[in-house]
């Protein structure tokens, strides 16, 4: 999907300051609320210029979270808890299996949050066009990354700037189960379906697999050097 409004920075320029490192870490299996408070302490580090940009990869337990735009039809119907947080988006659940990266970056002015979103899905889409799905890319109107015919999401975006740092980020379902979306409405989308990596592929892909290649991707987005581009399914 193509931004409404060309980005304010031109798509082969940074948006964050390349003289700061980009530090990328890997926090193992980790509690979702403790990490939300991690995350609020980092982005608060950030913006004082105290630390630099930081991708957070790791999992977390079985945890749905909701966020701003979560309605009551899309809560889950299997009695588990529900987290709401305030990223944009609606409902999604966390799991094994499933890798999440919070990037912490500050991003350069004038702040342009829909042109950072395009970034990240742009590295998710490359990542996955290049690990053997071709066919992986954009819906008009949805965010995530997408698999075409039937429509189904391999990857989800939910984020938060402030003061000019991002907060959580994505989530890409590697070799994690389906179940718990079946007692939601993942992301608030009922006419559409929901996969992994390791059932298109059909071979076992795990999280560890994934880390590098995506943070190679995050990096080149963040860059300029790997630009977005059209890549919206039919």
């Amino acid at each position: 999907m193509t931004a409404p409004r060309p980005p304010f920075t031109a798509p082969d320029q940074p948006i964050r300051d390349l003289s700061v490192p980009l530090d990328v870490q890997w926090l193992g299996r980790v509690d979702y609320l403790q990490t939300w408070e991690r995350q609020a302490t980092l982005a608060a580090q950030r913006a004082r210029d105290e630390i630099g940009d930081l991708l957070l990869f790791l999992e977390h337990p079985n945890t749905y979270t909701a966020g701003k735009r979560t309605q009551p039809e899309d809560r889950p119907t299997n009695g588990l808890p529900c987290v709401d947080v305030d990223r944009g988006g609606r409902i999604t659940w966390h799991g094994p299996g499933q890798l999440v990266c919070y990037p912490i970056i500050k991003l350069a002015e004038p702040v342009d949050v829909v042109d950072y979103v395009r970034r990240v899905e742009e590295a998710i889409i490359h990542v996955l066009r290049t690990t053997g799905l071709p066919q992986a890319g954009r819906i008009d109107g949805r965010s995530g990354v997408w698999l075409p015919q039937p429509d189904r999401k391999i990857a989800a975006l939910g984020i938060r700037v402030t003061r000019g740092v991002t907060m959580h980020g994505l989530a890409l379902n590697c070799n994690n189960t389906l179940e718990f979306y079946q007692h939601i409405v993942p992301c608030g989308i009922d006419d559409a379906g929901v996969t992994t990596l390791s059932a298109e592929l059909g071979r076992d892909v795990d999280t560890q697999q994934l880390i590098e290649p995506l943070a190679d991707a995050l990096a080149a987005a963040f860059s300029g050097e790997l630009t977005v581009a059209d890549h919206s399914l039919a």
